[in-house]
C-alpha cells in the first residue's frame, strides 16, 4: 500500500474543495489534468479542464456561497494511477434567489501522477444520495451575517 501517494491524493482532494469554495479558479484548475472528464448530474459532462472550470466559475461564482466537505476516502493506488471514493456533504446558498440547498453524495474520482510528480484529478463524478432545498423566507431567523464576497463589491454611489 502506497501510503505516501494516498496522503498526497487526500491533500489534492482537500485543495480541490477549498479552491472551489474560495472561488480560486486557477488553484482549482491546477488540481485537474488538462483533459479531465467530469460528470455532474445526468446531463452535464465535460472533457477538458477549461470547460469544467469555466462551468464551475459561472455557476458557483461569488454570487453563490458553497461549503463542500469530503471525508471517508477509499483510495486505491496502482503505480502512477489511482481511484478514490469520497463521501460529500455540501451546502449551497443562493442569496439572490433566497434558496439554501443541503445534500450528500459520493464522489468517484480517478487520479494520475503527472511527469512533475504531482497528483491531479483526471476524472470526477458524484452521485447524490439526497438533497433538500428550503426557501430562505421559510426560515424567519435566517440572517447571512457575513459574506466574504460582499466586501469585494464596490460601494454604491451616493
Amino acid at each position: 500500500m502506497d501510503l505516501q501517494a494516498i496522503k498526497e491524493i487526500e491533500q489534492l482532494k482537500h485543495r480541490y474543495v477549498r479552491a472551489l469554495d474560495t472561488k480560486e479558479w486557477s488553484a482549482l484548475a491546477d488540481t485537474l489534468t488538462e483533459n479531465v472528464s467530469a460528470i455532474y448530474g445526468q446531463y452535464i459532462d465535460f472533457d477538458s479542464r477549461d470547460a469544467f472550470v469555466s462551468f464551475l466559475e459561472n455557476t458557483l461564482g461569488t454570487h453563490v456561497l458553497t461549503e463542500h466537505q469530503c471525508g471517508q476516502p477509499q483510495i486505491d493506488v496502482t503505480g502512477d494511477r489511482a481511484s478514490g471514493t469520497w463521501q460529500l456533504a455540501d451546502t449551497t446558498i443562493f442569496p439572490e434567489d433566497g434558496l439554501l440547498l443541503r445534500g450528500s453524495a459520493y464522489y468517484t474520482d480517478r487520479y494520475v501522477r503527472a511527469a512533475d510528480g504531482v497528483w491531479r484529478i483526471s476524472h470526477t463524478t458524484y452521485e447524490r444520495t439526497w438533497e433538500a432545498a428550503v426557501a430562505l423566507d421559510d426560515m424567519p431567523g435566517f440572517r447571512l451575517a457575513f459574506n466574504r464576497w460582499d466586501e469585494l463589491e464596490p460601494p454604491a454611489s451616493a
